[in-house]
């Protein structure tokens, strides 16, 4: 990966640091609800005001569309992260202008302020120059520790790191750090898990991982379309017919590559989608025209830890069924399991990300134990693909 700054090399002492963070944390009740994002940020925050800096926070909350929206303000997090963090952050209800430079220029240093939710301006997400430009004014240095919203080329995460000397933060460089060492320069043989209900959203995922793995698992809804493609009847299973072609195509790509596809042997069949419905477990040449497949069966999930205790690499994305539904994620908690076992015994670096994924990695209790778990969402996807992430190479642009 081309190199780029991070906190090291950052003397920050009277300076005023304005980082870009990710807070569009999960609310209920007005009050936020997994305080991981504000948890993966206190790194960066508290060496900056242990340096000495003055620390103005940016970033977005909801979908507010360049207009003020009371419901979408950031002020209910300033309270929540000084309570977490232990450290007094002050909230300002604007981002730029006149209030935004007084309310920097009154905060002493080691001093922490939250700014405004960024999208409350258009030109935010229009990348604009001149919005750019007065959020740069407010300070001397750009830090990015916002992977998660790296993806898109807004003002805060990539035409402002153009204007000021920009630096990735902690949990940026931990981001990278964690994806070059999975992907870039992996340790081999490598295994990509990657689920989910519809191969539709993730071709290009697919396409670029068939290049860099030496095993690609693939679960969920994804693999029945696989199956179908082969000539197997997935029954009432959901299944992208009209991909067939496609499936094949990535089939046969695989097989040019080297790359060894591993599709579900045998399945937890059920003829409802709903929790505790009865269900048996048979060969995919044996499902039923009313049956869905909800998950991987013994023989399939054998099979993948079989090949993962042969690998030194891996990386998830998605369920290999509907685990949210029980019984069905006995299939992902099971090679999850053994998963967490070789990355405890450094066997394995494990590298995970995507909502869905991290939920199931969280319900089967192995998230502490993965050698990283990614926060972001879109970005991380995206990164998987094969794609530039405009916040990312603005910052290798220095």
């Amino acid at each position: 990966m081309t190199a780029y700054q991070t906190l090291d090399q950052l003397e920050a002492n009277g300076k005023t640091v304005l980082v870009r963070v990710d807070l569009n944390v999960p609310m209920s009740d007005g009050k936020v609800s997994d305080f991981t994002r504000i948890d993966r940020v206190a790194p960066t925050i508290k060496e900056l005001t242990e340096k000495g800096a003055r620390v103005v926070l940016l970033s977005h909350f909801g979908r507010p569309k360049g207009q003020i929206v009371p419901d979408m303000s950031l002020e209910p997090v300033a309270h929540v992260m000084s309570e977490r963090l232990g450290i007094e952050i002050n909230f300002v209800n604007t981002c730029v202008g006149n209030e935004a430079i007084d309310a920097v220029r009154s905060t002493g240093n080691a001093g922490v302020i939250l700014m405004e939710n960024v999208r409350f301006f258009a030109g935010e997400e229009q990348n604009n120059a001149d919005f750019a430009a007065s959020l740069a004014a407010l300070g001397d240095i750009y830090v990015n520790d916002a992977f998660s919203c790296s993806h898109r080329a807004h003002a805060s995460t990539e035409a402002i790191a153009r204007l000021l000397p920009a630096y990735a933060g902690r949990n940026m460089e931990a981001e990278l750090t964690a994806l070059s060492a999975a992907l870039e320069v992996p340790a081999r043989p490598v295994m990509a898990i990657v689920g989910g209900a519809k191969i539709s959203t993730k071709l290009d995922l697919l396409f670029n991982l068939i290049e860099k793995v030496d095993n690609l698992v693939i679960g969920g809804g994804m693999a029945n379309t696989f199956l179908n493609a082969k000539g197997v009847d997935v029954g009432a299973s959901l299944c992208e017919h009209d991909l067939a072609d496609t499936a094949n195509e990535i089939l046969a790509k695989a097989e040019a590559v080297g790359c060894d596809i591993i599709l579900p042997e045998d399945g937890v069949l059920a003829k409802e989608f709903k929790e505790h419905a009865k269900n048996r477990t048979a060969n995919v040449l044996e499902v039923d025209a009313e049956e869905m497949i909800l998950d991987a069966g013994p023989a399939t999930v054998s099979h993948i830890c079989s090949r993962l205790a042969d690998c030194k690499t891996l990386i998830w994305n998605g369920p290999l069924g509907a685990f949210e539904i029980e019984p069905f994620g006995t299939g992902t908690f099971a090679v999850a399991e053994v998963a967490k076992r070789q990355t405890q015994n450094n066997k394995l670096v494990s590298v995970a990300g995507g909502g869905d994924t991290v939920a199931a990695l969280s319900r089967a209790d192995v998230t502490d134990s993965f050698t990283y778990i990614s926060t972001a969402g879109g970005a991380f996807l995206e990164w998987m693909e094969g794609k530039d992430l405009p916040g990312v190479k603005a910052l290798m642009a220095q």
